[in-house]
């Protein structure tokens, strides 16, 4: 009975540590799986709590970009010699262009629809905002380029008809509720939160418009122009008059008054679909927008402070390029002339090199793309910001007024 015994407290000895070393490896990988989790979810909440609309400045420049070499690659009646180079590339360089755009655009749609979905609390201070809320427009502009860049449907498929609905429809959404607080007394009325982002709005029911008018619809494109037109004038004279409480754009956002001549330039655009050619309306246009280009471009000083540090923001300059590259490529084909010529090469060479010195800058600093403290778009979320991310910012404030403190001592 003895030897049993000790037989017995002898295996249970033996089997112990055993025990004991399997519990602790358990521990350590639930440990390490929580670690894991834990840092995947603070680095998914850090994201969507810093992304906003603005973001979306990326997709309307590769929109732009595609849209723009679809058409000098398309069937044109210029024989020059600078169009038949152009119509050298091969079209899958087009549709590899088109593609990168349209990843792009679902993945920004994808982390804003998430972030509506867990942050919407800050999707409604965004809306609130006086510029962020321009920003809503450019989810649907960038769709409504893509689709009519589109290298796989023509305006005739039906595919691209419920697409137009699909897209079209935010944009009026929005139109009646801005446009209503325009000129309705409040808060919101034109002249306290006019800002160049602004126009946004209006670019956005002239993109729908030329997107309904290569369809056919030519009275639903008359109704999103002249809505858009309408506007355009009464926000265009606001913005020149500078009125009290119109300039509160921040300094880093000042890349947005290259939109001063984006919407002349889609406007002669959307014209021409109307029209079917490039005709008197549409060049006043282009020459309109090509005056507020030279405007910006002889005051580089405007934009000296925002270009201190790269952000989202330096891709504003890159889709009022696009556009009014696009328009002067009109503009040559119906004028036929050297000078029309030699100014859409120009503008043409300017807008790729700012689209591929853009994409550069980004993936060289892509850690700098989350706004930080100082972007005005996303500092007025910072109440709505997790619990978590409010304590640690309250430790770290507190930290530091102790540091100065003992300083002080």
């Amino acid at each position: 009975m003895a030897i049993v015994t000790s037989q017995a407290e002898l295996q249970f000895v033996v089997i112990t540590p055993h025990t004991s070393s399997d519990a602790t490896h358990q521990i350590q990988r639930s440990s390490v799986s929580t670690i894991v989790a834990r840092r995947l979810k603070e680095s998914s909440t850090a994201i969507l709590t810093k992304f906003h609309a603005g973001f979306f400045r990326v997709s309307l420049s590769l929109g732009g970009q595609a849209l723009l070499w679809k058409t000098l690659m398309g069937p044109t009646d210029d024989t020059s010699s600078l169009r038949i180079t152009l119509h050298m590339f091969h079209p899958r360089a087009f549709t590899l262009l088109w593609s990168f755009a349209f990843l792009t655009l679902v993945l920004l749609s994808v982390l804003y629809l998430l972030r509506c979905l867990f942050y919407f609390k800050m999707v409604k201070e965004e809306f609130l905002h006086h510029v962020g809320v321009n920003y809503l427009f450019a989810p649907s502009i960038s769709w409504l380029l893509l689709l009519q860049s589109a290298p796989f449907f023509t305006p005739n498929n039906h595919s691209y008809v419920v697409l137009w609905w699909v897209f079209a429809v935010p944009v009026v959404v929005l139109d009646v509720k801005i446009y209503g607080q325009w000129f309705t007394k409040g808060k919101k009325f034109l002249s306290a939160v006019a800002n160049p982002t602004s126009q946004l709005s209006v670019i956005g029911n002239l993109v729908g418009a030329q997107a309904a008018a290569n369809m056919g619809w030519k009275e639903s494109a008359m109704c999103l122009f002249s809505l858009g037109m309408v506007h355009y004038l009464v926000l265009f004279v606001t913005l020149y008059q500078r009125l009290p409480g119109t300039d509160r754009l921040p300094t880093m956002l000042r890349p947005a008054f290259f939109l001063f001549f984006a919407a002349p330039s889609t406007a002669s655009l959307a014209w021409q679909s109307i029209s079917g050619a490039f005709d008197t309306a549409s060049k006043m246009l282009f020459f309109l927008s090509l005056f507020l280009f030279m405007s910006l471009v002889c005051r580089p000083t405007l934009f000296k402070r925002s270009m201190r540090r790269f952000n989202v923001a330096w891709w504003a300059y890159s889709f009022p390029l696009s556009v009014l590259a696009l328009a002067s490529t009109e503009y040559a084909e119906e004028v036929k002339g050297g000078l029309a010529r030699l100014l859409m090469l120009v503008l043409l060479a300017f807008s790729v090199l700012v689209a591929i010195g853009l994409i550069l800058f980004t993936l060289l600093n892509t850690k700098m793309l989350l706004p930080h403290n100082d972007d005005p778009t996303a500092s007025h979320l910072d109440s709505h910001l997790p619990e978590v991310s409010r304590q640690r910012k309250s430790a770290t404030t507190t930290s530091t007024v102790q540091t100065n403190d003992k300083t002080c001592v």
